[in-house]
């Protein structure tokens, strides 16, 4: 093979290569972590054991660290270069209860974002400034011993991540299963040249959070978060300056908040106790795609293709913190029981960042082909920028969104407040008083082919329009009797010229 070497032929056709087919044969540059002590019964701590392991391999020039079938109790596993972690069928990296991780390294640009976000030793998996890295499957990650966040994260010796990257290139995640993450099942912050493919993530936190990292693929993965996000970019200012995320593709993702913990994994998909109905949606049932919150750097050149959102919050893209969010595209989605607005694009002045940022862009965002069934609110899909800050070249196109209906005549007259400075979520504007699209500062907007049906009768106008220039609609199918308002302050006037 030209340009290649038998130890890259054996880092690629590894993760193929069926346990038969390895059955008396040794792999070059095979490293067992019970050669070195490691126990796997599930309760000796095997930290310095597998830690051992990596070091041997990496002075030994890379190569695979193995974990065969056992349960390997361990704080803080410290990555290094030319390393695969791989998972065989039966094993499993267990979590340890606080006591023993690594410290939170400092981190003087921390103010600036979640704490989970500016540290990343403070992990089960970690590893920063490496390369050509990967952890391949098919076993687990439980993160049981790892904190959730919060005031258990400043905890001494506790654990918040179940894999934290930050500054590496060339890195593969693929095949294996997180249980219980933490605050990030996958954390990777400045990594460059990410694969992320065929994972299946339950857990209680984020799924995927991919912060300031440039040529990313996730594909065919699954990921159930019923209390925060499922798939998530980032662009924060934990490294120190404000860095885009982009030249990323998502593809052919299932991701859900509306299922027990654990149910992707075992199988038996047993949907998440107590409903929706009990609680908020920003406390349960999440489980989306986002981009956002954290925005300082942008986002640009995004492509969402053929995934499938359900039992979740709709799609969000969110500029607060002084970025550019631009070039994205959607399509082929299929969305089922969603609650919130099916679609949330937003653009606001949270600025939380270095003093002197001033208010981003979000621009050039296409979306087509996108089903929504089984709605389970009231809320529209909404497109709203801030005043002088308008939202530009917008573009909905072959989307059939069924919406729940049943606004009464008093959401139709409400006037939403601005909300320039707050959090951006689908819940920031209270009611609203459309039933289907509610879009305001934005310019340049197309609605084509577009289809908004309602369960029931609403006394909303179907598309609730302010401070909406060049917009422009073809082949829109809406609601019986419903209209499209622009608004004006002090004044609403049904407009078929717009």
């Amino acid at each position: 093979m030209p340009g290649s070497t038998r130890r890259d032929f054996l880092k690629q056709a590894l993760p193929v290569i069926g346990g038969a087919a390895l059955a008396g044969w040794r792999e070059p540059n095979l490293t067992d972590v019970r050669a070195f002590g490691a126990v796997g019964d599930g309760v000796a701590l095997d930290t310095a054991a597998v830690n051992r392991a990596i070091a041997a391999a990496a002075r030994a020039g890379g190569g695979v660290v193995r974990f065969s079938r056992g349960t390997y109790a361990c704080h803080s596993i410290r990555l290094k270069s030319n390393i695969t972690l791989r998972l065989d069928r039966g094993a499993t990296i267990l979590a340890a209860p606080a006591g023993g991780y690594d410290g939170a390294e400092p981190n003087p640009w921390g103010r600036y974002q979640d704490f989970g976000h500016g540290h990343f030793h403070n992990s089960l998996i970690w590893g920063e400034g490496l390369h050509d890295v990967a952890i391949l499957g098919p076993g687990l990650v439980w993160g049981k011993g790892l904190s959730r966040g919060g005031p258990d994260s400043l905890t001494p010796g506790a654990g918040d991540k179940a894999i934290a990257l930050k500054n590496c290139a060339n890195v593969t995640l693929r095949d294996f299963s997180v249980l219980a993450g933490g605050h990030f099942a996958v954390l990777a912050t400045g990594v460059d040249d990410l694969l992320v493919e065929n994972l299946t993530i339950d857990t209680n936190r984020d799924g995927i959070d991919i912060d300031c990292c440039r040529r990313v693929r996730v594909s065919n993965c699954r990921v159930n978060s019923p209390h925060d996000d499922s798939i998530c970019l980032k662009s924060s200012f934990a490294l120190g300056h404000a860095r885009a995320t982009e030249d990323v593709r998502i593809s052919d993702c299932y991701v859900t908040g509306g299922y027990r913990i654990g149910a992707l994994i075992d199988g038996s998909h047993e949907p998440l106790a107590g409903g929706a109905g009990q609680v908020r949606a920003r406390q349960c049932m999440m489980g989306r795609i986002k981009l956002g919150t954290e925005s300082n750097g942008g986002f640009r050149n995004v492509t969402i293709e053929n995934c499938v959102c359900e039992r979740s919050l709709g799609l969000a893209f969110e500029s607060v913190d002084g970025g550019a969010l631009e070039n994205v595209l959607v399509r082929g989605m299929t969305m089922r029981d969603i609650r919130g607005a099916p679609l949330f694009l937003r653009l606001g002045a949270r600025l939380r960042g270095p003093a002197g940022i001033g208010v981003g862009a979000l621009r050039g965002v296409t979306i087509s082909g996108l089903t929504c069934r089984g709605p389970a609110s009231r809320a529209p899909s909404i497109i709203s920028g801030i005043p002088g800050h308008p939202i530009a070249d917008i573009a909905l196109r072959d989307l059939d969104l069924l919406e729940e209906g049943g606004g009464s005549k008093r959401l139709a007259g409400l006037v939403p407040p601005e909300e320039d400075h707050a959090y951006p979520e689908t819940d920031m504007f209270g009611p609203l008083p459309a039933q289907a699209l509610f879009a305001r500062h934005v310019r340049n907007l197309e609605l084509s082919r577009v289809a908004f049906r309602s369960l029931t009768p609403d006394a909303r106008p179907a598309i609730w329009l302010e401070d909406v220039q060049g917009a422009r609609f073809s082949a829109l199918r809406l609601p019986s009797a419903a209209a499209v308002w622009r608004y004006e302050r002090h004044k609403a006037f049904l407009s078929g010229a717009l």
